[in-house]
């Protein structure tokens, strides 16, 4: 059985302009507006944080600043990346019943072996490397994730076709233990393009876009056709940019919390991901969780869920946090989470033990 999709191409457009895009898109092919369908884009010079990601610690925003590179917020969580026109994007937008697998983690493993088979008739041994990444010899070519809203799945991904390396190390705030993991002097040691692999036989983008699509092709079953943007699309896409991503609040929503008065931070990192907490706490003796912000590079969908959790978490006695904690994924419907539960109970740990040792 193949499944039709739509493809189309926005060409480059301003970082903010491009993800606000993603959520009108999405909605369109929520209420049924638009079929499921295949983008192309590309970015200006651009640095891209995860939905959940803290600004300052992510991104060097003099440097960005003074190089004029863009600075977005994602609609999706993950890390911070850096974009431009050496880059090309990819993703696929289409209801969970179109290609027959419902689960989020084998649908992004099917998703990238197809960009890799893609990126292999290219002359390039491309492999899926979980959770997450596609890489040529242990180095990374493409990056992906993706989430559900309702219904409707959005799984992005980019294909490195030439880079900047020292642009890229200089905007991004790489932290050192993540390098050292995997004994790197440099993010850029951690990347590889296709003219780096290829050399004057690296092809032009839209060989490359031929060359993925046979990839969804053949491996997906998806069977698409070149369409048009709609008159819907963009201008709903103007209304996100407008009230919500192209703003400095959307911008700014997680920026150093760490910096404000009697805020106690903690981290832990797991298979899935970095998470950090921010709690303040109140009462007599401080032993109620006024607030919790939680930050990280961890992939949860729908995004919405770290929100809701830190909602739940507000008033609640410090001796109940884990049970609390508990409690909110038991009774909440997570189509994924690449971090489990226990993981957000130590991070928060770490935080109050923080504040035990300064007590």
């Amino acid at each position: 059985m193949t499944a039709a999709f739509r493809i189309i191409d926005t060409g480059v457009r301003e970082g903010r302009a491009n993800i606000a895009f993603d959520a009108a898109l999405i909605e369109e092919r929520q209420a049924g507006r638009v079929p499921d369908t295949i983008r192309f884009l590309s970015f200006p010079p651009t640095v891209l944080i995860g939905r959940h990601q803290d600004l300052s610690r992510e991104i060097d925003l003099d440097y960005c600043a003074r190089h004029r590179i863009g600075t977005v917020r994602r609609i999706t969580g993950g890390g911070a990346i850096y974009l431009d026109e050496g880059q090309l994007g990819w993703e696929l937008v289409f209801h969970r019943a179109s290609l027959g697998i419902a689960a989020l983690p084998d649908l992004a493993r099917e998703i990238c072996n197809a960009a890799a088979a893609g990126l292999q008739a290219l002359g390039v041994d491309a492999k899926f490397r979980p959770r997450n990444d596609i890489e040529v010899g242990g180095r990374k070519i493409s990056g992906t994730g993706g989430f559900y809203d309702g219904d409707v799945l959005i799984y992005q991904g980019t294909v490195l076709v030439d880079l900047n390396p020292q642009r890229m190390v200089s905007a991004l705030r790489v932290p050192r233990g993540k390098l050292a993991k995997r004994d790197l002097d440099s993010a850029a040691q951690r990347v590889v393009t296709l003219k780096e692999l290829l050399g004057p036989d690296t092809p032009d983008l839209e060989f490359i876009k031929i060359a993925l699509l046979k990839g969804f092709k053949d491996v997906l079953g998806v069977d698409a056709e070149y369409g048009a943007i709609t008159e819907g699309e963009e201008e709903l896409a103007r209304q996100y940019y407008d009230e919500e991503i192209g703003t400095e609040e959307f911008l700014r929503e997680i920026d150093n919390p760490a910096a404000e008065d009697q805020v106690l931070a903690g981290t832990y990192t797991g298979a899935g991901g970095t998470i950090d907490a921010f709690v303040k706490l109140e009462g007599p003796t401080q032993s109620i969780l006024q607030r919790v912000l939680i930050s990280g590079d961890f992939f949860v969908t729908p995004p919405r869920i770290v929100f809701d959790l830190e909602a739940a978490l507000q008033g609640v006695r410090l001796d109940e946090v884990e049970p609390a904690i508990e409690q909110f994924f038991d009774e909440t419907e997570v189509d994924t989470l690449s971090v489990a539960p226990s993981d957000f109970k130590a991070s928060i740990a770490n935080a109050l033990e923080q504040g035990a040792a300064n007590g």
